[in-house]
């Protein structure tokens, strides 16, 4: 698809109107770098967008729908939300990663594709290790992999170099780098915008639950200069 277009989302929680009158458009092979302050809505705005939480009120030019739990339905199959906290099941990370892949896909096309996960997220040699014993950066990559296996165009990662060390944060921009370059459409939501030396189409802010572009005040360091 050439664009994932949202507009007028609404979010209402108890006591709370999180989200109002969100409009996103998610592209192909560009990168949004979303920041905001704790408690902001970054975490519900990208789960509302993965489907994964309906909107009290939202349009989607492009997918149709009619509802809020109809439009959800449509946006889980065009987004993969990743976790802060990338979760792993019990077992070797070659199960957590078949588990990723359609019920249909069996045998040696299912080995296979797996072992493409393996080798694209650089995790091979950790193929038989026990997934919840991964350290904070080889679950991220766990994580991706798992991402990359659904082959959702859009992915929309939460916070995901919180608590990395400079080392495991390269890896990761590596592998953000050649998702955008398969071109994949990125939503991160993050406090620390030098660490993407991504290709970017803008920065956002979330505050007071309004969208906006953040001004050159609000970008921080160029990337480049982060990882010099």
């Amino acid at each position: 698809m050439n664009a994932l277009r949202l507009r007028r989302l609404q979010l209402h929680l108890p006591g709370r109107h999180l989200l109002r009158d969100i409009e996103l458009d998610l592209h192909p092979g560009l990168c949004l770098l979303l920041t905001g302050a704790n408690g902001a809505g970054k975490s519900s705005l990208l789960r509302v967008v993965a489907g994964l939480q309906p909107a009290s009120s939202i349009q989607l030019p492009d997918l149709g729908g009619h509802g809020p739990r109809a439009a959800a339905r449509r946006l889980r199959r065009h987004a993969t939300y990743l976790h802060q906290h990338p979760y792993a099941f019990r077992g070797s990370v070659r199960r957590n990663l078949a588990l990723a892949l359609p019920w249909g896909v069996r045998g040696a096309a299912r080995r296979r594709r797996i072992d493409e996960a393996l080798a694209w997220a650089d995790i091979a040699h950790l193929a038989d290790a026990e997934a919840v014993r991964l350290s904070g950066g080889e679950r991220q990559r766990l994580s991706l992999a798992r991402a990359w296996l659904r082959d959702t165009p859009f992915l929309l990662l939460d916070e995901p170099t919180a608590n990395l060390d400079r080392q495991a944060r390269e890896r990761l921009a590596g592998l953000l780098q050649a998702l955008l370059d398969q071109g994949k459409g990125l939503l991160i939501a993050t406090h620390d915008t030098g660490h993407f030396p991504l290709r970017e189409s803008a920065r956002l802010h979330l505050e007071a639950g309004r969208l906006r572009i953040a001004p050159p005040a609000d970008r921080g360091p160029e990337p480049q200069e982060a990882w010099a």
